[in-house]
Formats: structure tokens, C-alpha cells, sequence
């Protein structure tokens, strides 16, 4: 039983599930696919809303089985990987989130996922605006020093692999065939260090070759990890496939979690609910990992159910970690709910969990949009210590931040501590500062000292340098730089396609920006990224082209993206500025089992053609 606490002069919060913050509505009672039920109080629903007044009572929990149907990066590696294959990691971002008010998607900018790739390439892009977020296999917390040295290791076999121009298979013939070391710590660190560069194909070759040149005796882990790479690679349905293929005695909970995460992953919520339920099913734990997967899931999606995942937790004795409380800071303050995020804070530390620096970055990044200036500044002058040389680690975190406030000096103060020879991440963290405060220049020779201290720079690394042109409508210079990408070998995949599109519609062309996606997409075996979708089709609703904008939904259909609210508020806003009504659009919605929040059920209300006025009764 853990008890979560939060006082103040006036609010007391007596127990708290904690993962993510937004929560259950205010139901009182919803079915799970096990058939059985949560009892919910509506007094507990409304204690977990966003309410930035609320009072929580104890929550009350019926049976084990977790809700799936509503009204209607974080664990780190164990022991688990020290033998297996799979080194998947999680990141916090520290980086600005958009407006409070954003809907579904807001939480990406804490955490978002790379693409997967399909067979015919040999890496994949490294995709993702602000941080990476790859499933781990481990619900403990290991000593960070320890996987870096893991991860780090050197591997022979790891340089074979990718410096050869021969297949894999034949690089691992020869190896054999001259007798060197191929025992599993070589293969993990071989295994670790191609997933850490993305080149995931090359390691599902490798998991291959081993287990069919009998090379290696696996374990649950590694096919656990060969599960993992073949949905990134392939897909769920292929994914899915294969744990039939698993040994029985192999098909544990650690199968069933990494498929779990990676359905998270391509957020399809109904397999990653059946996934779950048939994890109850099989009588396995309930882990902390499981629980954070679709805790992640329901925040981008339907935020109501959360609560169901924190009260199962507290059922089931799952206690939350650091991260944990991150997500649900994070989410009080895309809330607005400053009062809500602080009391989150204290009940943090007195469960004996102090906030790091991703915590503090989290609170100055909502301090900000929320307008306390004054409270942000005080957490980045926590953040930055009394030494900044000393902790240098944390420039990176307070370049952006320092430039959200608007402060020109600090920004040039940090940059000088790192200056003399920086890190990657400094850079890239300095080039966002200086293009959020419109000093371009600035931001470009940080860019060219980037690109002249490293030989080779990744997409991600061109994307942040684009993405400040298209903030400033610097159209030509982006396209300059996508030429040099180009040259310089740089694979153009779905982040630069995202960067393209914004760059194009701040210049105002988004019929150019709609064409472009659409070829990059048809030359691709990669599709493009939500967010880039979202970008075309909410200007298409602004300006109330309605055929557009269906065709934009259409097309993220085609893609693979469930429909989400997002979408239909968006496709009702271009209705209601086309002044035209929506017929069929509530029976569409209630298909794809997507329900409406107060937002949207408000704009239904305006596109709805056979809603009745004091007027129109008259008039008949």
C-alpha cells in the first residue's frame, strides 16, 4: 500500500495513484474485457481530474481486472538485460512542451517514439523531436554508471558487422569459421551497441543467424528481444505471429510486456488492451512496466481512463518510481493546474522520491507557460547550483529554458561554460535556444561548429537547425540546408519530412507542404509522423476546406493511425468554418469507439443538422 499525500491551507489529498496524471472521469462503475468490474467513486473520478481545486477521498477498487471501455522512459535495465539482447531505453525530454492547451499529442513532447523501419533499409532515422523513447524489458531501476559501461563496451563483433561490406550472415560465417570469441556477453555488446545506433535490422539478422545456426541457447529475453525488433521492423501482425512461434515454456510475461510496449508504441489501444487483459488472464504480475506502458497509451488517447491503471496499481502494491511522478507533474501542468503539480511534488518527496533534474525541468517548462516567471527562474537557478563548470551536465537542460524566458544574456553566460569544446547535446540544446529568441545567426554557427567538430551529423541533427528556419519563415535557407543533408549522405526520412512540412506551412504554402508528404510518402517505406499529418490538416480545417481535410484524415487512416480526438476535433472545426453540416460524423466516431470530450461534443453541437433553436422551432 503506498499512500500518496499532498496538503496546503486548503486541499489534502489522501491517497493518489501516480503515473500519469489526468484521470478517470467521473463514471462510477466501467467493465473491463475480463468481464468483471472497477468500482469507482464519482467523488474519487473527480478527485483524479485536472481540477485545479480538487480533494482527493480514498479511492475504492472492486475487483483485479482493469478497465478497457470507458463511458461508452521509467524503468531502467536489470538483470533481466544483463544476458539478454535488449538494451531499450527510456528518455526524459527537459524541452518545452507545447501549450497547456494542446490536445491528445501534448505529452509527446515528453516523451515520443522513434518509427520503425521496414526490411530494405539498414538503419533506421533517428525520429523524434525532442527525446527518444525505446520499451525496456525491466521494471527495476539499475545503477545508471553500470548500463552506460554495458552500453558502452566495446565489441568487436559490433565493428565487423557494420564496417564490412558483406551481409551479416556472412560476416558471422567467417567469424566462426576463424574461431573467434562469439559468447553471449561479445553478442550482447554487439547486440547493444547496433540498437543504440538504430540499426535495428542488423540486429534482428544477427538474432536470426544465432538461433539458426544454433550458435546461442535462447532464453525468454532473447526472444524477447527478437520480438521486439521485428515489430519495430515489421509490425504488430508480424510481431504477433512470431510469439505463437515461441516455445511454450519461453512465453512468459516478458513476451507478452515488450509486445505490450510496442503496441503502446504504434498506439493501437485495442491490442494493447487485449495484450493486457491477456496478461491478467495468464495469471502473470502486475508490473510497474506494464502499468507505465498503458499509462502512456491512455494519456495521448483517452485520459479518463488512467484512473482505472492508478487503481490497480494500488491494488496490486505497484509501487510508482521517479518517473512516474514525472508523467504526472508533467500532465497537472499541461492541465494549467500549477496548485495540482506542486502538491504532486510534495507528496513525491514525502514518499522519500527527490526530484532530479528532468523533475525540475518539468516544473520551470510549466512555470513558464503558465506565466510564473518569477517560480521558473527560481528552479533554473536550483538547476544550475552554485558552480555551473561543476555541473556542467545541466547546460543543456538550461539553454532552452533560459530562452523560453526570454533571457539573450544567460543563454550567452551557459553557452560560454560549454563552448570551448561542447557536446552534441549542448549544441543542439544552444541552436533551439537561439532560434526560440530569433537570433538566427547565432543558431547557424553553433550549427557550422557542430557540423565541423563531428563528420557526420544524423537527420535529428539537421532537424533542430530546420526547425528554427521554419519558426521564422526562413523557407530558402531550409531548403538549402535539406540539399546539404543530401549531399553529405544524410538519410531524409520522416523528421525531416515533419521539419519540411512545418517550414512550409509557416511560410503559408501548405498545398506545398500537403505534396511533398505525400510524395516522401510514396517513394518510403516509412511512413510519416502523426504530427506532420496534424500539421496540414488542422490549416486545411482553419481555412474550412473540407475535402482536404477529410483527405488528410483518410490519408492517417491509410497510414496506420487510429483516429483519435484530436483528429475529430479538427475535422469538425473545418465543417464548422465551411459553415456546413457534419452528417454521420457522431455514428463515425462512435465506429472507431472514439468519445467525444466537452470540446468536441461542443463543436458536434454546431455541425450537428438536425439541431433544434428557439428559432428554427418557430420558423417550422
Amino acid at each position: 500500500m503506498w499512500a500518496v499525500r499532498r496538503a496546503s491551507n486548503y486541499l489534502k489529498l489522501q491517497r493518489l495513484k501516480v503515473e500519469n496524471s489526468y484521470l478517470r472521469g467521473a463514471k462510477s462503475q466501467v467493465t473491463s474485457y475480463f468481464g468483471s468490474k472497477l468500482t469507482i467513486s464519482t467523488e474519487s473520478a473527480r478527485c483524479l481530474s485536472c481540477s485545479p481545486t480538487n480533494v482527493c477521498s480514498k479511492l475504492s477498487v472492486g475487483t483485479r481486472s482493469l478497465s478497457s471501455h470507458a463511458g461508452a522512459k521509467s524503468s531502467k535495465s536489470d538483470d533481466d538485460l544483463e544476458d539478454g539482447f535488449s538494451e531499450l531505453e527510456t528518455a526524459v525530454s527537459t524541452h518545452s512542451s507545447k501549450n497547456s492547451s494542446t490536445t491528445d499529442d501534448s505529452d509527446d513532447e515528453l516523451l515520443s517514439e522513434p518509427d520503425v523501419l521496414d526490411d530494405d533499409h539498414e538503419e533506421e532515422e533517428d525520429i523524434g523531436e525532442t527525446s527518444q523513447t525505446t520499451v525496456e524489458l525491466s521494471d527495476t531501476e539499475a545503477d545508471p554508471s553500470q548500463k552506460q559501461a554495458r552500453t558502452k563496451r566495446a565489441s568487436e563483433l559490433f565493428k565487423a558487422i557494420i564496417t564490412s561490406p558483406n551481409s551479416v550472415d556472412d560476416v558471422l560465417a567467417k567469424w566462426v569459421e576463424d574461431g573467434r570469441d562469439l559468447s553471449r556477453t561479445e553478442i550482447i555488446a554487439a547486440m547493444l551497441n547496433l540498437r543504440k545506433r538504430l540499426m535495428y535490422l542488423k540486429a534482428l539478422q544477427l538474432s536470426e543467424w544465432l538461433e539458426t545456426n544454433k550458435q546461442l541457447d535462447f532464453i525468454e529475453k532473447d526472444y524477447a528481444a527478437r520480438l521486439d525488433l521485428i515489430a519495430k521492423l515489421r509490425g504488430l501482425e508480424r510481431a504477433e505471429a512470431y510469439i505463437k512461434k515461441i516455445p511454450e515454456s519461453f512465453r512468459g510475461e516478458i513476451i507478452y510486456r515488450t509486445f505490450l510496449a510496442n503496441c503502446v508504441v504504434a498506439n493501437d489501444i485495442t491490442k494493447a488492451q487485449e495484450i493486457f487483459n491477456k496478461m491478467r488472464n495468464l495469471q502473470f504480475p502486475v508490473t510497474l512496466f506494464s502499468c507505465n506502458q498503458l499509462l502512456l497509451l491512455y494519456k495521448r488517447h483517452d485520459k479518463k481512463k488512467i484512473a482505472d491503471v492508478l487503481l490497480l496499481m494500488e491494488k496490486e502494491n505497484v509501487k510508482p518510481s521517479l518517473f512516474t511522478y514525472n508523467l504526472l507533474i508533467d500532465t497537472k501542468g499541461q492541465c494549467n493546474d500549477m496548485t495540482g503539480m506542486d502538491q504532486v511534488v510534495e507528496t513525491m518527496k514525502s514518499e522519500g522520491i527527490q526530484p532530479d533534474i528532468s523533475t525540475q525541468a518539468i516544473l520551470a517548462k510549466h512555470y513558464l507557460s503558465g506565466g510564473l516567471k518569477e517560480k521558473a527562474e527560481g528552479i533554473l537557478k536550483e538547476i544550475e547550483g552554485d558552480n555551473l563548470k561543476e555541473h556542467r551536465w545541466v547546460c543543456k537542460v538550461l539553454l532552452p529554458l533560459y530562452a523560453s524566458l526570454g533571457k539573450a544574456d544567460e543563454v550567452r553566460r551557459v553557452w560560454k561554460v560549454c563552448e570551448s569544446k561542447p557536446w552534441l547535446d549542448e549544441c543542439l540544446a544552444a541552436i533551439e535556444a537561439w532560434g526560440r529568441l530569433k537570433k538566427i545567426d547565432e543558431a547557424e554557427a553553433v550549427f557550422e561548429m557542430m557540423s565541423n567538430r563531428w563528420n557526420k551529423l544524423s537527420s535529428r541533427h539537421y532537424s533542430v537547425m530546420l526547425k528554427a528556419y521554419a519558426n521564422h519563415k526562413e523557407v530558402d535557407k531550409g531548403k538549402d540546408l535539406v540539399k546539404r543533408m543530401a549531399d553529405s549522405g544524410c538519410r531524409i526520412g520522416p523528421l525531416t519530412w515533419d521539419a519540411l512540412v512545418k517550414l512550409y506551412v509557416e511560410a503559408g504554402e501548405v498545398e506545398k507542404a500537403d505534396s511533398m508528404l505525400q510524395k516522401a510518402a510514396e517513394k518510403s517505406a516509412v511512413k510519416p509522423m502523426f504530427t506532420s499529418f496534424m500539421t496540414i490538416m488542422e490549416q486545411y480545417a482553419k481555412k474550412g476546406d473540407v475535402h482536404n481535410t477529410e483527405k488528410m484524415f483518410h490519408r492517417m487512416k491509410q497510414a496506420n493511425y487510429e483516429s483519435r480526438i484530436r483528429q475529430y476535433q479538427s475535422l469538425v472545426q473545418a465543417y464548422i468554418n465551411a459553415k456546413t453540416p457534419a452528417y454521420g460524423i457522431k455514428e463515425r466516431m462512435k465506429a472507431e469507439n472514439v468519445f467525444p470530450s466537452k470540446t468536441l461534443a461542443a463543436q458536434l453541437a454546431q455541425v450537428d443538422p438536425f439541431r433544434k433553436t428557439a428559432a428554427s422551432d418557430l420558423l417550422d
